[in-house]
């Protein structure tokens, strides 16, 4: 799995670009802010989702790790595919989605391209929960410390830790220590406490 590319930027529209590494041209689809976050930029970093089917290899390119998350969150939805998904974070932040869901605003969620109600009702049901406990992982600031609590969030998560006990250790261990501290001693420091 491609976690990330960086390399030149040599082509970029709305709806896809292409990133060359080491003499080798990769497509990737993307969201119109990403688009928007890579004007300028000849060297770029681009946080990539792969999606494999039997007729298809298709890369999907992103400028935060916040926006791949969502995406994510997004296509695992029952009837949500990549292009609903995409279409979605070129309307709104992620951010701005997650608070939408986090409200069950249903109307919001439906001005989406080729979401009607009864997906838009979907994506509440099932991202609710999942979302409820990452408070500040979709924001598009912070400092080292929002992104070391992230990262052990989901460390912790893909452990099986509760989301919500996890945020509360996590939060309690970068107080008690130095904002500098590791995501290595971060993780195993809040292990201890769970």
């Amino acid at each position: 799995m491609i976690e990330y590319l960086k390399g030149e930027l040599v082509d970029r529209s709305p709806t896809s670009s292409v990133i060359e590494v080491n003499g080798v041209g990769y497509v990737f689809n993307n969201t119109i802010n990403t688009f928007e976050a890579l004007n300028q930029q000849k060297t770029v970093q681009i946080f990539i989702h792969t999606a494999i089917r039997e007729d298809a290899h298709t890369l999907f390119g992103f400028a935060t790790q916040a926006e791949r998350a969502m995406f994510r969150s997004l296509i695992s939805v029952s009837g949500i595919g990549p292009s609903s998904a995409i279409a979605a974070l070129s309307s709104y932040s992620p951010k701005q989605l997650q608070e939408s869901i986090m409200q069950g605003d249903v109307a919001s969620l439906k001005k989406i391209k080729g979401i009607g109600a009864k997906s838009a009702e979907r994506i509440i049901v099932d991202l609710r929960d999942k979302l409820g406990g990452e408070e500040g992982y979709f924001d598009n600031f912070g400092g080292q410390s929002n992104t070391i609590r992230s990262e052990a969030l989901r460390a912790l998560r893909n452990l099986g830790f509760d989301q919500r006990k996890s945020q509360k250790i996590v939060d309690e261990t970068i107080k008690a220590n130095d904002e500098s501290i590791s995501i290595e001693d971060l993780i195993k420091l809040s292990l201890k406490s769970l």
